[in-house]
């Protein structure tokens, strides 16, 4: 049990931004500009925008900041462009990492990164050779639905009409499973169903986990608390269990 306390808060499984960082008005101008990137400026067709934009607004960034970055996205901003990377590593305990940051400068992310991991003992991995321990997937996040409020038969199955895979109950939110082109169409069943979207997003799913000691586990979490931190990185994975 206490292997399982101390490694429960790196919530490795989640995708979506705490409340830690979403606080960073650089995370979030990233989320916005790289949402634009991926599927343009209309967030009638853009859910990952919408909800960039939602999350942006709740921690009050101005709509100036907000219209910044949206400019950027579409490659009109003045300021540096912003680019996607994705590091695969190994951390404590042998286990495979997975980073993906949104930067302006390539340098400054992966010498950040590098420094944190080889810290803690872990490495950089080859392109392809963490990945494919993963499955890569759409996740939409709602509240609304729970562990103590769950889902009715009849909205599950019209959320797999709408292309869900899989339906994981937390506390006080549920995730929504779904193949990466499907991430749209679930998200907008979502919410005529009634639910709040907080997060539609693509993750990186374990497809077995490896199981760590009370040591490695707490090095694990530190690792990954510090690499959170960090402006640039907006995603970790791993496949510890």
């Amino acid at each position: 049990m206490a292997r399982h306390s101390k490694w429960h808060k790196v919530r490795q499984f989640k995708g979506a931004i705490d409340a830690k960082r979403a606080a960073s008005f650089t995370k979030l101008s990233h989320e916005i500009t790289i949402a634009v990137k991926e599927k343009g400026p209309d967030i009638s067709t853009n859910v990952r925008l919408k909800v960039a934009i939602e999350r942006a607004k709740k921690a009050s960034m101005t709509k100036d900041t907000i219209e910044r970055a949206i400019a950027r996205g579409t490659g009109v901003g003045g300021e540096g462009q912003i680019e996607s990377l994705r590091y695969e590593a190994y951390g404590p305990g042998g286990t495979a990492l997975i980073v993906e940051c949104t930067t302006d400068s390539r340098n400054r992310s992966t010498n950040d990164v590098k420094h944190l991991v080889s810290k803690a003992g872990g490495s950089f991995a080859a392109t392809g050779a963490v990945t494919y321990l993963f499955d890569h997937i759409g996740t939409v996040t709602v509240s609304g639905a729970s562990v103590s409020a769950p889902m009715s038969d009849d909205v599950m199955m019209m959320l797999i009409d709408a292309g869900a895979s899989d339906v994981v109950p937390h506390e006080e939110t549920t995730d929504i499973r779904c193949a990466t082109n499907d991430l749209t169409k679930v998200a907008d069943a979502a919410q005529k169903q009634g639910f709040t979207v907080e997060a539609a997003e693509f993750e990186w799913l374990p497809k077995t986990t490896v199981e760590l000691d009370d040591e490695k586990g707490a090095e694990l979490a530190d690792l990954v608390d510090k690499l959170e931190e960090l402006d640039d990185v907006s995603h970790v994975y791993t496949n510890a269990s």
